[in-house]
């Protein structure tokens, strides 16, 4: 098995601890209310939100996946970490064993944050990621966070 690493940082004008409510907290909720189309719904399968939970994303119509499971590895409200594994679902294409992701909000001086996020693809034996599917991954996260902050702004 290998390791692809890719690490993303993304200002914001948010401030921080707001950011990771929206981003970590909340985005069972908000993600389907305000991106329906990339995500349908979110279904806990076990837990409740904390280290442990498996939870099963249900993705919008027209996404070329329908599901993907996932479980929480970390989340720490104080120092505004969490890290969760894609653990199952056609997402993983056949060719991921599972993908890592360690998201930091990190309080900037002027009163917003960055966002410091890495995500580990794990790959099955033999098997290569392109720059092309990654660029893809980050371009979708990119529209997410930027989705979830004008959403913030907003309300």
């Amino acid at each position: 098995m290998g390791a692809i690493t890719y690490d993303m940082e993304i200002p914001s004008s948010i401030p921080a601890a707001k950011m990771f409510k929206a981003l970590v907290l909340d985005a069972d909720t908000l993600i389907p209310k305000i991106m329906p189309q990339a995500v349908k719904n979110v279904e806990i399968l076990q837990g409740e939100g904390g280290v442990g939970t498996v939870k099963l994303i249900h993705f919008g119509e027209g996404n070329q996946f329908k599901s993907a499971k996932h479980r929480v590895d970390a989340l720490d409200t104080e120092n505004l970490t969490h890290s969760y594994n894609i653990i199952e679902g056609d997402a993983l294409m056949d060719v991921l064993d599972s993908v890592t992701y360690h998201v930091k909000i990190v309080p900037t001086k002027d009163g917003g944050c960055v966002c410091r996020n890495r995500s580990i693809y794990h790959t099955k034996d033999g098997v290569e990621i392109s720059e092309e599917k990654i660029k893809e991954g980050k371009e979708k996260a990119m529209a997410m966070f930027k989705a979830i902050e004008a959403y913030v702004q907003a309300n």
